[in-house]
């Protein structure tokens, strides 16, 4: 008979505290029993990664998660673990893998969710401004939403907007309420303030993610003057209370010379930043600026900085396009995540608008078995090579064969879009892309058994 996953928790909760005790000397003890109690084929990529930091005093991000236990309030490192590593990783992926089975579609790790598509900004490219003020997911359906998502194994909850903060009571009275979930937020950072700060100390369990596009010209450039100075105060208010936070980076042909520069990796580090999401600029939205979509030598350039610092900086990166050699491709239509905006239509992806479901007439796992969703499951990857995972920026076709095939429609709230007008835009980026990508590619060796199915 197997280990029951309470007795896991426990368990590893306890190995947990023996941990924060001395951690660059008992960190190793926290592996060799979790690869005692789960089974070999499960996350055994990332267990077998860990592994590697775990053993080697030397390798950098063995430094930064002792950094870690010295940076982060206890309570808020250990609900991170317990959520992340437990939850979220080991007995989600689990029940993760059994519901794929059962079910024969995809079923995601983490989901997306606009509590609202309210916000006080106006960003450059950013397509949350295209659905106006007044839409919003209730209270009620937040709940449901992640309660249904537990039930297939999904304990991450990550909100986008809109500025999601503009909900910040509702945000953490949901995440007091699921205190095995850990939830992330997308934010602006600006409604960032100490009553906040404290009450996200107090639940432990939401991290904040402040998106800034650089130093204060290229990101007062995109989001308005004077919001570089309020984001770097929140992000000292976070630090002082010993918060866990990431930023978020949309690097665009206009920013990516400063997003990849080795000084603005020390200045995140600087700052007290954790992890760093970078997303390449998607052109949503009719009307969007196509002279911001990064030229194909950039691109290279951002791919070859992160793999750089990730040897050399004490910071956890995550490339959303060009990290797809580690994760099997596009992770999107619920392969790993998926996105519900504002008006509760369950779109694929966060830069895909495009849908055949909403939370409000379907279940999420209806919505995980229609059309455009298995789609998403019967095509994906997109592209063997998987430094060419998108299929819109990378192989535009595919998206609008899917859209036309199963008769999903635009979900742009003021201006639907044809999909063929949006993937249009990405064509002569796809085009110069290929040749990089299918070198950068042949020129590394993948075992396929290393690649996350």
């Amino acid at each position: 008979m197997g280990i029951s996953n309470s007795v896991k928790s426990y368990g590893l909760s306890k190995l947990f505290d023996y941990v924060e005790k001395e951690p660059a000397h008992n960190m190793g003890k926290v592996m060799e029993f979790i690869d005692k109690i789960t089974p070999g084929d499960v996350m055994a990529t990332q267990r077998a990664a860990a592994r590697r930091v775990t053993a080697d005093p030397g390798n950098v991000w063995n430094g930064m998660i002792c950094d870690l236990f010295r940076d982060i309030d206890p309570f808020v490192l250990k609900q991170a673990f317990q959520n992340f590593v437990i939850n979220g990783s080991l007995n989600g992926w689990a029940q993760q893998e059994k519901m794929r089975k059962q079910y024969g579609c995809n079923i995601p790790w983490a989901i997306l969710l606009d509590p609202t598509s309210a916000c006080n900004l106006h960003c450059t490219g950013c397509w949350a401004a295209e659905y106006g003020n007044k839409l919003n997911l209730t209270f009620d359906e937040i709940d449901s939403i992640i309660e249904q998502g537990k039930e297939l194994g999904c304990y991450i909850y990550i909100y986008t907007g809109g500025e999601p903060l503009v909900r910040k009571k509702d945000l953490i009275a949901l995440a007091n309420k699921h205190n095995d979930c850990e939830f992330l937020c997308f934010t602006n950072a600006t409604l960032i303030d100490d009553d906040f700060c404290k009450e996200m100390l107090r639940v432990g369990n939401f991290m904040p993610i402040p998106s800034v596009e650089g130093f204060e010209a290229s990101t007062d450039f995109r989001r308005g003057e004077g919001t570089y100075e309020k984001v770097t105060n929140a992000m000292k208010l976070m630090r002082k209370y010993n918060l866990a936070y990431g930023v978020s980076c949309c690097y665009t042909s206009k920013n990516v010379d400063v997003i990849g520069s080795e000084e603005y990796f020390d200045w995140m580090i600087g700052m007290g930043v954790k992890f760093a999401w970078f997303f390449s600029y998607m052109p949503v939205g009719a009307g969007a600026d196509t002279s911001l979509i990064t030229r194909a030598d950039q691109r290279e350039w951002m791919y070859n900085q992160v793999r750089k610092f990730r040897k050399s900086k004490p910071i956890f990166t995550l490339d959303f396009m060009d990290d797809g050699e580690y994760v099997g491709g596009c992770i999107a239509g619920g392969r790993r995540y998926l996105h519900i905006n504002a008006n509760g239509d369950m779109d694929p992806c966060v830069f895909i608008h495009y849908s055949d479901t909403n939370i409000r007439e379907h279940t999420l796992l209806e919505g995980l078995q229609r059309p455009m969703f298995m789609a998403y499951h019967d095509n994906q990857p997109f592209n063997e090579n998987m430094l060419r995972p998108c299929p819109v920026l990378d192989n535009p076709g595919r998206l609008t064969q899917m859209v036309e095939d199963t008769g999903a429609h635009s979900t742009e709230v003021l201006v639907p879009e044809d999909v063929r007008d949006y993937s249009a835009r990405t064509v002569e980026a796809a085009k110069e892309w290929k040749p990089r990508a299918d070198r950068l590619w042949a020129s590394k060796y993948h075992n396929p058994a290393l690649l996350v199915k």
